[in-house]
C-alpha cells in the first residue's frame, strides 16, 4: 500500500476541481494507493523543467503531478488542466 501525502497547494486546487472531477480524483486515489501505475490513471515520468516528477489523468483534460518521496510514499503536488499543469 502506497502512503499518499498532499500539499496544501493541491488540496486547494482539488477544492476548486468541477464536481464530477472530484468525485473521479477521489476514486483514483484509492486505485493510487494500490498501484502507482495502474493501466487506469496513465501513469507517466515528465521531462524537461518537470523531471523528477509524474503525472496521472483524471480524465482526458485533467491531470494530477506527484513526486516519489521514497518508495512507499509519494505526495500529490498540484491538480489542473492539462492546457496549464504542465506550465
Amino acid at each position: 500500500m502506497i502512503r499518499i501525502l498532499f500539499t496544501e497547494k493541491f488540496l486547494d486546487s482539488a477544492a476548486r476541481l468541477p464536481r464530477n472531477q472530484q468525485e473521479k480524483l477521489s476514486k483514483l486515489t484509492e486505485i493510487l494507493e494500490k498501484n502507482v501505475f495502474h493501466p487506469q490513471l496513465h501513469t507517466k515520468a515528465l521531462v524537461g523543467k518537470l523531471s523528477g516528477l509524474y503525472s496521472f489523468r483524471i480524465t482526458r483534460d485533467w491531470r494530477v503531478i506527484f513526486q516519489f518521496i521514497n518508495p512507499k510514499t509519494i505526495q500529490l503536488l498540484r491538480v489542473a488542466h492539462r492546457k496549464d499543469i504542465y506550465r
